[in-house]
């Protein structure tokens, strides 16, 4: 599979609204497989890393992917791209565009090859994940129980939340939470937070149902709270320019408060 190849495969998962380079560099890398260079668009694979066989080319196509999505996600804010790349709304565009590509058959789920590995994801899954859940959510029942027995006897629950059970008071409210919106296990108690984090019922349900049915929580995250938005680059750089000279003042009252302590003059 040649660099044309690779790049005819990709414009096939999705469209670019920005034209694109993409090249195989013909070397191996130690420290990556590929990278993307949003200055001048264009996709790198170290095409070396990847063994000709259909294992390595589907681990070279996914390599692919990955930067793919750098670029998509640099289109999406106008061919720029912030300092943190790796942010929620780049891992759900690489996301969607593996599952479009497995839906067309063009990649392969790489995790899919290991059988063993399959079996362990349930037992994690079914065992700690949905068990975990269970445990919070469980947790969360008895914790309105003791609200109510507090309020019983006049005294704060929040006292007894910080001097009897010793845990965040935000971590106690949140597993209520759980509860009472009687959030599915199955999602894991870290899914279950943020899902108890969003206060609109019908919202919630679709947000719990896309992580039942697969979603990463990086592109359900995304589907709720929305891309995020795009600052204009000069705006970026003047806010930055103020940040230093705010720094830079407060260095140097600090050091001439210190020249001060130390009995000398200043050196300015």
């Amino acid at each position: 599979m040649n660099q044309d190849k690779v790049k005819e495969k990709l414009l096939a998962i999705e469209d670019s609204p920005l034209e694109f380079s993409l090249f195989f560099s013909g070397k191996k890398s130690k420290k990556v497989n590929g990278l993307y260079k949003p200055a001048v668009r264009e996709i790198i694979i170290h095409n070396r890393n990847f063994s000709s066989d259909d294992t390595g080319q589907n681990l070279l196509l996914y390599t692919a992917i990955h930067e793919y999505a750098h670029h998509l996600h640099a289109c999406s804010r106008g061919g720029t791209l912030s300092v943190r790349a790796h942010n929620s709304e780049f891992w759900a565009i690489f996301h969607d565009l593996l599952e479009k590509a497995e839906i067309k058959e063009i990649y392969k789920d790489v995790f899919a090859v290991s059988p063993e590995l399959l079996k362990l994801t349930e037992l994690i899954r079914d065992k700690y994940l949905k068990n975990n859940g269970e445990l919070v959510k469980e947790m969360g029942k008895h914790l309105l129980k003791a609200h109510d027995l507090c309020t019983g006897i006049g005294v704060r629950f929040e006292d007894y939340v910080d001097r009897m059970l010793r845990i965040p008071r935000a971590a106690a409210n949140t597993a209520m939470r759980m509860f009472e919106y009687d959030i599915a296990p199955e999602v894991g108690a870290d899914n279950m937070r943020f899902l108890a984090g969003i206060r609109d019922g019908e919202e919630r349900n679709a947000a719990q149902s896309a992580l039942i049915k697969g979603k990463s929580p990086d592109t359900v995250k995304i589907q709720v709270r929305g891309k995020e938005k795009v600052e204009d680059p000069v705006v970026i750089l003047k806010k930055e320019k103020e940040r230093l000279e705010r720094t830079i003042l407060t260095l140097n009252k600090r050091l001439e408060e210190v020249n001060k302590e130390l009995g000398l003059k200043d050196w300015f």
